[in-house]
């Protein structure tokens, strides 16, 4: 049993392809889709140019922080050479005090 529902479909389906396809053949539409394209182009142009600009300003930034980090480390290194220093200093006096308080305790022993 045949749908006439399904083949007017089909024959409505057919019909518009056929006009689409020679709407899509005119001069206007080509003019149309030339100027769209062209102005993809365009865009995908300034797209480009945008993402060229932040990829060299993250270069920036990520040189600027390495500089910034190495920067740190270093006086970090530093102030713990002038603190290591200091104990070092602190220690040669301490013993320093514990050599006179030796000498002293003989001294006394000796009298």
């Amino acid at each position: 049993m045949i749908s006439w529902k399904k083949v007017a479909c089909f024959a409505g389906g057919v019909l518009f392809g056929t006009a689409g396809i020679s709407i899509l053949k005119s001069n206007d539409l080509k003019k149309a889709y030339t100027h769209c394209t062209a102005a993809v182009l365009r865009c995908k142009d300034t797209v480009m140019k945008t993402g060229t600009t932040i990829r060299e300003n993250c270069d920036d930034i990520y040189a600027d922080a390495l500089d910034i980090n190495e920067k740190r480390a270093k006086e970090a290194e530093e102030k713990a050479i002038i603190d290591a220093k200091a104990k070092i200093e602190e220690a040669q006096a301490h013993l320093e005090e514990l050599e006179a308080a030796k000498k002293a305790d003989e001294a006394d022993a000796e009298n």
